[in-house]
């Protein structure tokens, strides 16, 4: 872990994420198994119609058995916890808890700045009007005009963003298309990854989670096609890992040792001391949706 953070100069990839969100809530909704052949699919989407609105679950299926596995965090209890288990009692869903709240990873450490709140770059993108930024949408609340000091000069606009709903996702764009963005991640030290491509997450995988609040950090993909139910509403389509990560961390950049851009981070629960569960925009889908590409 950094201690301090070091300036922030544009050609950097940063880390993290920070906005101020109205609060919402959004309804379980248990998916069916994606896997051919998978039992239990009919028992699972049925126990989807009996769940109540709870915030602070998640849900995604576990590659290696075809369950649903339905995490809870701290918040949920008494009657809300009472009702989850019923409506999956003798399904094919596993219920587990997982510590803390489900939240946005928000509150920055090196950053952008935009209408008074800040948030950090997850990786530097190329589109076809020039340099760009992928960072989590949840940030696009904070405004249209980034600059890289708190009430500085703004460089870069948001363009497009999607948040709660299919994705945490936003593309900015440089202003100055001539601005120099080289697709690396900034590891902390002097150290740097080529970003040299876009991969799609696979379970199992080792992944690595660049955030300024907490530096490097690493851990496995465990489950695709997530959805959170965060206070400010529901995500679905993420990448659920075992990486550790706290405020502040949101926005960050997952990547492989090999340079494959994997995710941008949404949010999750839990800490780097405890550990937790924590969630990802996949690159891929966002790059799709947004129309940019990773290196020139």
């Amino acid at each position: 872990m950094r201690s301090r953070h070091r300036k922030i100069s544009r050609g950097k990839i940063l880390a993290a994420a920070a906005a101020v969100l109205a609060a919402g809530t959004a309804a379980i909704a248990l998916p069916q198994a994606n896997a051919a052949g998978n039992a239990g699919t009919d028992t699972a989407a049925q126990a989807t119609t009996q769940a109540t609105a709870i915030t602070g679950t998640a849900w995604a299926v576990d590659a290696r058995t075809g369950e649903t596995v339905v995490t809870a965090d701290s918040t949920v209890q008494g009657a809300q916890w009472d009702s989850l288990l019923a409506a999956t009692r003798g399904k094919a869903v596993r219920v587990e808890r997982t510590p803390g709240v489900l939240s946005l990873f928000a509150e920055g450490g090196d950053a952008i700045f935009a209408g008074g709140a800040r948030c950090s770059l997850g990786f530097n993108v190329t589109t076809n009007s020039g340099p760009g930024i992928l960072t989590a949408g949840h940030c696009a609340a904070a405004g249209r005009a980034w600059s890289l000091t708190q009430g500085g000069r703004a460089v870069a606009t948001l363009k497009q963003s999607t948040f709660p709903g299919t994705g945490d996702f936003a593309l900015l764009t440089y202003d100055n298309a001539a601005t120099s963005a080289p697709s690396v991640v900034d590891t902390g030290g002097g150290r740097t990854v080529a970003i040299t491509r876009a991969a799609a997450a696979q379970v199992g995988r080792q992944v690595s989670r660049m955030g300024s609040t907490t530096g490097l950090h690493s851990g496995r993909v465990t489950a695709l096609d997530a959805t959170v139910n965060y206070p400010e509403g529901r995500v679905t389509g993420l990448i659920q890992t075992t990486v550790c990560a706290e405020p502040g961390d949101s926005g960050g950049s997952l990547f492989t040792d090999d340079g494959s851009a994997i995710g941008v981070t949404s949010g999750g629960s839990g800490n780097c001391r405890t550990g937790g569960v924590t969630f990802f925009q996949p690159v891929t889908t966002a790059l799709a949706a947004v129309g940019a590409r990773i290196g020139n």
